[in-house]
């Protein structure tokens, strides 16, 4: 008896200690992929930026094609944000029928989480996403780390909406994550300082808003479906608004119309540009896939983290592909401005992870 007792103890003991080290490593992998949707969405906003200062979008930025004011400081942005989502969904799509899960994808649309995706969609797509790009455009790379704040909105949006608890440790990444986007807006760059730099850093906090509003939400709404459905729901949603309502809207505010819209969108999706865009859209859908898979695999407190690791990722591609490789000026950042994007990076690990839990964790 006391022999199978002991043999029974040293059985749940080995179970166990196998299970910690299944539990470190998957926890070991699902922080990698988090880093790397962090990397991917900066990869996203460099070839954005990218795609609209060459080809088309060049010769429209000149003024030599003789477009409006409007067109040149709203209109363009949000075709750059449609298309990019646009490609994004389709390869969100595709991805959902290679796996057999298109059919899902249409019966969660008639569902309440699927409504709410679609809701959450409209609120990160054509309002944060239009304005990101937007304000990248006007204030240059170095706003990006502000739109980052969204983690800490998303924070403060959960405990109103959600009721959820704001610890000592979040509020302290709050304040660290507003006085580094203050520092960041204050300095500005070292080099050529863009004229749309106030304008930018305004439309960098509305993205902020926007993104903080659609985590609420998308992360009720994927709590209760598949979340590659949930991504496939959240770029058709997003590029369909976009291109079928906003831009609309702004043409007839400009004065020209749908023919205006129709002309654009032709010229930029026939432009050699539109490789570029379809690589950014790749890396949009990579970026949503992975912060979701990571946030299951190692917590969304993490998950978010790692993600948010953007603010620093997106400056600095844009820094490698824009001005080393391209040899484009005024993307040359500040040793202070990068060290703001590092401090807000600092500010929303500290806000979204217990770091002294994470070291313990490791220790284990």
């Amino acid at each position: 008896m006391v022999e199978k007792t002991k043999n029974y103890s040293d059985a749940v003991s080995k179970a166990e200690s196998t299970k910690k080290k299944l539990d470190k490593k998957y926890f070991s992998k699902g922080l990698n992929i988090g880093i790397q949707s962090g990397i991917y969405y900066g990869l996203y906003t460099a070839l954005v930026t990218t795609a609209t200062v060459y080809g088309i979008w060049k010769f429209w930025y000149s003024g030599e094609a003789g477009l409006s004011d409007i067109t040149l400081a709203f209109i363009l942005g949000t075709l750059a944000t449609g298309i990019n989502d646009l490609t994004s969904a389709i390869w969100a799509l595709a991805n959902s029928i290679i796996k057999g899960k298109f059919g899902d994808f249409i019966k969660t649309l008639k569902t309440k989480p699927g409504m709410i995706m679609v809701f959450a969609a409209i609120v990160g797509g054509p309002i944060a996403g239009v304005t990101y790009i937007l304000a990248v455009q006007m204030g240059g790379p170095v706003v990006i780390p502000i739109a980052g704040l969204n983690v800490a909105i998303g924070a403060i949006l959960g405990r109103i909406i959600l009721k959820q608890e704001l610890s000592a440790r979040t509020i302290l990444g709050i304040v660290i994550c507003l006085a580094s986007s203050l520092l960041i807006g204050a300095t500005s760059l070292t080099g050529e300082v863009k004229d749309g730099m106030v304008l930018g850093i305004i439309l960098a906090i509305v993205a902020a808003f926007g993104w903080g509003l659609e985590g609420v939400i998308a992360g009720f709404g994927t709590s209760m479906i598949d979340s590659e459905i949930g991504i496939a729901i959240r770029q058709t949603t997003s590029s369909l608004a976009n291109l079928l309502i906003v831009l609309p809207v702004f043409g007839i505010i400009e004065g020209s119309g749908i023919h205006l819209i129709s002309g654009l969108f032709i010229n930029a999706i026939t432009d050699p540009t539109i490789l570029i865009l379809f690589a950014s859209g790749f890396f949009t859908f990579i970026s949503f896939a992975f912060w979701y898979k990571g946030n299951s695999m190692c917590g969304a407190a993490l998950g978010m983290a790692c993600n948010g690791t953007y603010t620093f990722w997106g400056p600095f591609f844009c820094w490698i592909i824009l001005g080393i490789i391209l040899k484009n000026p005024g993307y040359e950042i500040a040793p202070i401005a990068w060290f703001g994007s590092l401090l807000m990076a600092l500010g929303i690990f500290i806000m979204s992870v217990n770091p002294l839990d994470y070291f313990k964790r490791g220790n284990k």
